[in-house]
């Protein structure tokens, strides 16, 4: 068993870097999907990130 970690500030780049990395042969087991939001002053700051559980085929 193996795992994945991705980690972006935006969804679209989430979502291409997770749909890449499915294009792999390998047996997906599960995907656990994080978004977390911090405050610097004025600005807001996202988080996305998963976590992809697989074995290799």
């Amino acid at each position: 068993m193996k795992v994945k970690l991705f980690d972006f500030e935006s969804e679209k780049d989430l979502e291409e870097a997770i749909n890449d990395f499915l294009d792999n042969d390998i047996d997906l087991l599960d995907i656990k999907y994080q978004v977390s939001i911090g405050v610097c002053g004025k600005e807001q700051i996202y988080c996305f990130s998963a976590m992809i559980i697989y074995n290799k085929k």
